[in-house]
């Protein structure tokens, strides 16, 4: 069950990567939609480390 775990966030921890850090750095529109993006794919690297954490202390506890 844990490596099933870590191998799902893996995944969506690279494609949030691929796809939200690469509109950022090579994006050529203005610089409030590449800070906006950027604010957005830090938000969503927050969630799931938050839901990381605790999904990995439910998996300990069964």
């Amino acid at each position: 069950m844990k490596i099933l775990l870590h191998a799902v966030f893996i995944i969506l921890i690279a494609l949030v990567t691929f796809f939200g850090l690469g509109p950022v750095l090579y994006a050529d529109g203005e610089l409030q939609e590449r800070l906006s993006t950027a604010a957005i794919v830090v938000v969503i690297y927050i969630i799931l480390a938050f839901l990381y954490r605790k999904s990995i202390k439910w998996v300990n506890r069964r």
